[in-house]
């Protein structure tokens, strides 16, 4: 059975389009044909014909920087319950940290993953762990990554502290194109420490984080980028390729920004809940262990340095940092409360309705940020509205109002500060590896 999606804006910033069109999908899940317009695609009786009364349809969105807790953590949530929050939230592929237990800083763990998401309906990439058991202490095998299919590494939730092994890690991974994805942290700064260092920590009388924390350690990263491309102590076609997680402060961003003037190789991403919120929300909720994850949620001058980011360009993808935990997690002292929100099923939602309709960006420029980007950053295949690819789409509805509640989340966790909001734009469907998932409104 063939699939007919018309009356759909085809929103394609990678192609620069943005019309209103029709587009055919062939039985063998690749796309067919493609028509610009009010014209209309011939149908056979067995094609399935999707009106989309001009609803939006993106490449696939791609979240780069997710926790689906297994193996080790399937109380949280499993690859399973991951996929479906996935699809709920409208992505069609997402790339998975290594900090489950075990760590997966060997081939086996990647193996595990790869031999599970045949049986789901998105894409499940794998981000290596860049030490053994995410320690710090030893490289792992990023030659035996590379040749499993993955294209990035990380100590995610453990920045590495010492200046030699990251050192290593940035000439090792430059042989492999592997990208260094870095959770940029002085741990020696936020030990014991729950929120952002300020007057809100101070009136909680809780240990504060320092926004500093995060600048540190980037700028000690950007530094030995500079000395080995300075030095030239790598081969000039293997440049090593840095990318910052979660970034949260305007310090940070302002090294990034001049990282990138100075041509370095370096990226970086935003979460919705950073562009969000800040401090002191977490200082007026009833419920305060849902907002505590790190980067803590800073200061409203840090939040608006991260939208001009957005506006100007110098942030490149839009990553939801999925945490989930079990209730017990989360609801209990802020100062016991686990690290991490879950986003999948919000990010699009909050992107629409707090960059979008805000005017900070447009919503061209947030299907590049949740889309097209992320895949370009972890060399992943682009997605391309041309006949003979492979359809991978997202179906959205920029102006569906709703509301997050925790029975409608598809997650196993509903640990998330946006429970009760509501929001303006919502994914109706995907479509990928031939299959349609839909919302009744499609079907």
């Amino acid at each position: 059975m063939s699939f007919i999606f018309q009356h759909a804006r085809l929103l394609n910033p990678l192609e620069h389009l943005d019309v209103t069109g029709s587009i055919k999908v062939a039985n063998d899940g690749k796309i067919e044909a493609v028509v610009y317009g009010n014209e209309m695609i011939m149908a056979s009786p067995d094609d399935r014909i999707i009106d989309l009364g001009g609803q939006i349809l993106a490449p696939g969105l791609f979240d780069m920087h997710c926790h689906f807790r297994e193996p080790g953590q399937e109380y949280k949530e499993t690859l399973e319950s991951g996929s479906h929050a996935a699809v709920a939230g409208g992505f069609t592929g997402v790339a998975l940290m290594p900090n489950t237990k075990p760590v997966i800083d060997s081939p086996l763990g990647v193996a595990y993953i790869r031999h599970h998401s045949t049986m789901f309906p998105i894409d499940l990439e794998v981000i290596g762990a860049m030490t053994v058991g995410s320690k710090g202490e030893h490289l792992a095998p990023f030659g035996k990554f590379r040749s499993y299919g993955v294209t990035a590494v990380s100590d995610d939730g453990s920045a590495i502290q010492n200046s030699q092994i990251m050192r290593l890690a940035f000439e090792y991974a430059s042989n492999f194109d592997l990208l260094i994805i870095q959770h940029c942290e002085d741990k020696s700064l936020t030990e014991k420490a729950v929120m952002n260092e300020g007057l809100y920590s101070t009136k909680l009388g809780l240990k504060g984080i320092p926004d500093v924390s995060e600048a540190i350690t980037l700028s000690r990263d950007l530094l030995l980028m500079h000395y080995l491309e300075e030095h030239k102590l790598h081969d000039p076609l293997k440049r090593p390729r840095y990318h910052v997680a979660h970034i949260s402060t305007k310090a940070a961003l302002d090294l990034v920004r001049k990282a990138k003037k100075d041509g370095l190789q370096v990226t970086c991403e935003v979460t919705p809940h950073h562009f969000t919120l800040s401090d002191e929300d977490l200082f007026y909720a009833d419920q305060k262990g849902n907002y505590i994850m790190k980067p803590p949620l800073s200061s409203v001058e840090n939040r608006t340095a991260l939208l001009e980011g957005l506006a100007d360009g110098t942030i490149d993808a839009i990553a939801t940092d999925h945490a989930p935990h079990a209730s017990h997690e989360k609801e209990c002292p802020a100062d016991q409360a686990a690290f991490g929100i879950v986003g999948l099923e919000t990010s699009l939602g909050l992107t629409i309705s707090e960059l979008v309709e805000k005017k900070v960006i447009t919503i061209s420029r947030a299907i590049e940020l949740l889309s097209v980007n992320p895949r370009k950053i972890l060399n992943l295949k682009p997605i391309r509205f041309t006949p003979g690819e492979e359809a991978n789409f997202t179906i959205i509805d920029p102006d569906a109002e709703w509301i997050v509640s925790a029975d409608s989340l598809k997650s196993k966790s509903a640990n998330t500060p946006f429970l009760n909001r509501s929001l303006k734009g919502k994914a109706t469907g995907i479509f990928h590896k031939g299959k349609l998932h839909a919302r009744e409104s499609l079907q």
